[in-house]
């Protein structure tokens, strides 16, 4: 079964210095950290912040040719989590044609933000990593950001870009 989640928010991993886009299920209020690269994150960041970029990104680029090509984004799946590592998929359609794309879910995350399409977890992914629960007092990014640098290693992994 795909939970609906949202992005909760990007914060850094105070320990390793890399960035990590926090995804949160409404219903449940389990969160899903998943460390991206720092590129990944800005691209994630730009859309959030809507700021504009005086060319296209890669992401944007994607959505141009989707968008030109007639390609819906239908949603995106975090899929699977092995060896410390996330997998994705890009659930698209054209007219009657169903296409699933291959990707990391920090590339499938830019693209559903610029492509205003939802994100879904595999509910099997969120119990491998231990869906954590979030608190109604974790509201701001520095809250969030102190809440992860409590926890330990154990508590969720260390999940590799």
């Amino acid at each position: 079964m795909e939970i609906e989640m949202k992005i909760k928010g990007l914060v850094v991993d105070p320990i390793s210095k890399m960035p990590i886009v926090v995804l949160e299920d409404a219903r449940s209020e389990r969160i899903l950290p998943i460390w991206i690269g720092v590129f990944e994150a800005n691209a994630i960041a730009l859309t959030i912040e809507n700021i504009p970029t005086p060319r296209p990104m890669t992401h944007d680029l994607i959505k141009n040719f989707l968008t030109e090509f007639d390609i819906a984004v239908d949603r995106i799946v975090v899929t699977d989590v092995r060896n410390n590592t996330f997998f994705a998929a890009i659930h698209c359609r054209r007219q009657d044609q169903k296409l699933i794309i291959d990707s990391r879910p920090s590339d499938a995350i830019a693209l559903a933000l610029r492509m205003n399409s939802p994100i879904f977890v595999e509910d099997d992914v969120v119990n491998k990593a231990h869906g954590l629960k979030i608190d109604e007092n974790l509201e701001t990014s520095e809250n969030l950001r102190r809440w992860l640098e409590t926890l330990k290693p154990e508590d969720f992994g260390k999940y590799k870009m």
